[in-house]
């Protein structure tokens, strides 16, 4: 796949080794991750709100309810930054000013579209319940006519992207190896815990496998 071409935004002026334009990468992170952060203006006040997402394709789509006021800015077609970042490991160096953290990140830039026709709507939330929950679609109840009309669902192109990342071990001054200090990596990981059942829901319903077997993807 074609690598994003760097824009005036996406370029990285810190540490633009850990640049990474790469298509696959990218779609990799997002389809790992769970939470995006959108940075967007409101006369002339910004604001960042944290918010679920799914991509397909080359689409990333956001949804919500139509009285929030970040939605409903964004349909008006202002400038978006998105964000979605993936911890992967705290960084412990032999001094105090090299350690660090491993991640992966991805950044977007653009502007968001409304998706008004109801089978397109329908089809964005069927992704975003398969990007959370693989499976779940198939179980729950859909959406009715109301739902759906107080339902606002955005999509990005995602054209305008890069990708940052960290890995390895903490980079030392060189003659701070020496010192007799531990350090490494401590790696981390999103872990599901055992399902929690609502207690007004029948005791002999089991909880599904996707629910007691749930890991991100990777």
């Amino acid at each position: 796949m074609k690598p994003f071409e760097k824009t005036e935004r996406t370029t990285l002026k810190r540490l633009p080794a850990r640049g990474v334009y790469d298509r696959k990468l990218v779609s990799s992170i997002l389809d790992e991750g769970l939470i995006c952060h959108v940075g967007f203006a409101v006369a002339g006040r910004p604001f960042v709100i944290p918010t679920g997402y799914a991509r397909v394709d080359d689409q990333l789509f956001i949804h919500g309810s139509q009285a929030s006021r970040m939605l409903r800015t964004l349909k008006g077609g202002v400038d978006v930054c998105l964000t979605v970042t993936l911890l992967d490991g705290l960084v412990l160096a032999r001094s105090a000013f090299h350690h660090s953290m491993n991640y992966r990140s991805v950044l977007v830039f653009g502007r968001a579209t409304a998706v008004d026709e109801p089978a397109e709507k329908v089809a964005a939330l069927v992704a975003f319940s398969e990007h959370v929950i693989p499976g779940r679609w198939n179980d729950v109840r859909e959406p009715t006519d109301q739902e759906l009309k107080a339902t606002t669902v955005l999509v990005l192109p995602l054209e305008e992207v890069s990708a940052k990342v960290r890995i390895g071990p903490p980079l030392d001054d060189e003659e701070d190896y020496e010192l007799p200090i531990w350090a490494g990596v401590i790696p981390l990981q999103l872990a599901a815990q055992a399902p929690i059942p609502d207690p007004r829901m029948e005791v002999t319903i089991e909880p599904p496998r996707y629910a007691t077997a749930y890991k991100r993807q990777k």
